[in-house]
């Protein structure tokens, strides 16, 4: 039997259901002496912005029982150098090159985002609402409707192509933001960016983090990202993209059979930089051991 892996996200077509997570790989061209970049289904590139960003003060990153606090505040050379330094290296790639874009109004980030149009090999935008590390917008846009809803009307707007908008488990009810942004003409949403914790050092007396507090990720956060992807799942009708905590292959295809169309990996890159590729050999062994010809049939079935 051959085991079809190919995965449709609106009018974005993957070879598999395996991609990155924002922040956590780079360009991609870091990780491509690791990995077949062209095997993966898709990556996500590093938070863009429209102007350079220098990112929070140092130390932005604690490592934490089963997981990492980060706070690095977007750091990035904005979305000119993106589409005049980054993009020509990218390009010629035979896999889906996507940008997480942010900002701090809702016509910063459509602006950003028409600039991002404009490339012709970048098929879709990661439409970051919730980042927690950034003082101004980021993550307050993610966390009520109406600014989740200001944000994805204003760059649906302006950006033609498939918008994935990335919701912030810091909610009271991520279906209600959820269908929010789907009213708005999101092709579909991912979930979950991390959530808000913290780090004390007990002999200094201190935050860890020059901030305070920070984004938790890895496995401590997976079932709450479960459970969130299940909810969404049920609550909206664009495809979901199931993120938090996917350390390997059954960790994925939980994602999937709670209603994950695709996953992306994350911190799991940053302890072993070849995850990407044993979770892509994973899902089929698994279609195999099942007997289940599509990666497809996986989606929301355990509902």
């Amino acid at each position: 039997m051959n085991h079809d892996l190919s995965i449709s996200i609106g009018q974005l077509q993957l070879k598999n259901p395996v991609m990155t997570a924002s922040g956590t790989f780079g360009y991609g061209l870091e990780f491509a002496d690791f990995v077949d970049l062209n095997a993966l289904g898709g990556f996500i590139v590093k938070g863009t912005t429209l102007e350079p960003r220098q990112g929070n003060a140092y130390p932005r990153m604690a490592e934490t029982a089963q997981g990492m606090l980060n706070c690095v505040g977007l750091q990035n050379k904005g979305v000119d150098y993106f589409c005049s330094e980054i993009y020509p290296q990218l390009k010629d790639l035979r896999t889906n090159v996507i940008v997480n874009v942010s900002g701090n109004s809702p016509e910063n980030y459509a602006e950003c985002a028409r600039r991002i149009a404009a490339l012709d090999n970048v098929p879709a935008i990661e439409l970051n609402i919730s980042c927690p590390n950034v003082r101004d917008g980021g993550m307050a846009f993610g966390v009520t409707t109406a600014g989740a809803a200001s944000v994805v009307k204003a760059v649906r707007a302006a950006y033609p192509k498939t918008l994935i908008v990335k919701l912030s488990p810091n909610v009271t009810s991520i279906a209600d933001i959820a269908r929010a942004v789907e009213a708005e003409g999101a092709d579909a949403v991912s979930l979950i960016n991390t959530l808000m914790g913290m780090a004390i050092d007990a002999e200094r007396r201190r935050p860890v983090l020059s901030i305070g507090t920070g984004g938790l990720s890895g496995p401590a956060v997976k079932p709450v990202a479960l459970r969130m992807v299940w909810q969404v799942f049920e609550a909206v009708k664009i495809p979901v993209v199931g993120l938090g905590g996917i350390m390997n292959a059954t960790d994925a295809i939980e994602f999937m059979l709670a209603g994950a169309s695709a996953v992306e990996i994350g911190t799991a890159n940053f302890i072993d930089p070849t995850t990407t590729m044993k979770v892509i050999d994973g899902i089929t062994n698994y279609l195999q051991r099942h007997g289940i010809e599509s990666a497809k049939e996986l989606i929301g079935a355990a509902h």
